[in-house]
């Protein structure tokens, strides 16, 4: 059976705000998900969200873990994961969220 897809709330129809940012389909499509924890996606989905341009940006430990209510132990572990899984680069004090190369490992 085919879903015919239609407008639910035509009074909240997403536009593409000034500030653009985005999260790419292929997260999904390409087994992206599968590696990593909802933590690491929380935090990830924080840097696309406040990242510019180029996907960069400078939050400190303290203030993730306060916007995630997760420990600063917990943005560090998730950190991790997301630059193990190639999703980010950090250098202290700067996050990039990369470009999604193929598809997952």
């Amino acid at each position: 059976m085919k879903i015919e897809k239609r407008i639910l709330c035509a009074q909240r129809l997403r536009r593409t705000p000034e500030s653009f940012s985005w999260v790419d389909h292929r997260l999904v499509r390409d087994g992206h998900l599968q590696r990593a924890s909802a933590p690491a996606w929380a935090l990830y989905l924080v840097l696309v969200s406040v990242g510019d341009e180029h996907g960069l940006s400078y939050y400190s430990e303290r203030s993730l873990a306060r916007l995630l209510s997760l420990s600063e132990p917990e943005i560090i572990a998730a950190r991790r994961t997301l630059v193990a899984a190639e999703l980010i680069a950090y250098e202290a004090p700067l996050y990039q969220v990369l470009a999604l190369e193929g598809g997952a490992a």
